[in-house]
């Protein structure tokens, strides 16, 4: 399961609380799973710039200075936005 399908489910889980989904289950059958894809898409783009403390943070725990630490950041977020997985199919 890719990051943004993960942070898809997440999504969907609090929408259907009381529904389980099989381990072995990719794509919920319950909701319109292309509207999770594109939330999550949105909430992982809309953090692809990280606050003055995330930035800090970093520094602190690694020693990179804040343009690394901004560069290292965008790339994890570049790499979760364009995985490939089943949410290519919506």
């Amino acid at each position: 399961m890719t990051s943004v399908e993960q942070a898809a489910m997440a999504l969907w889980k609090i929408d259907h609380p009381s529904q389980d989904i099989a381990p072995s289950m990719a794509i919920p059958a319950t909701g319109n799973w292309a509207d999770y894809i594109a939330k999550a898409r949105a909430a992982l783009e809309s953090i692809r710039e990280p606050s003055e403390e995330m930035l800090e943070t970093v520094y602190r725990e690694t020693r990179f200075d804040d343009g690394t630490a901004l560069r290292v950041w965008q790339r994890m977020i570049d790499a979760a936005l364009s995985e490939r997985g089943s949410d290519e199919s919506g």
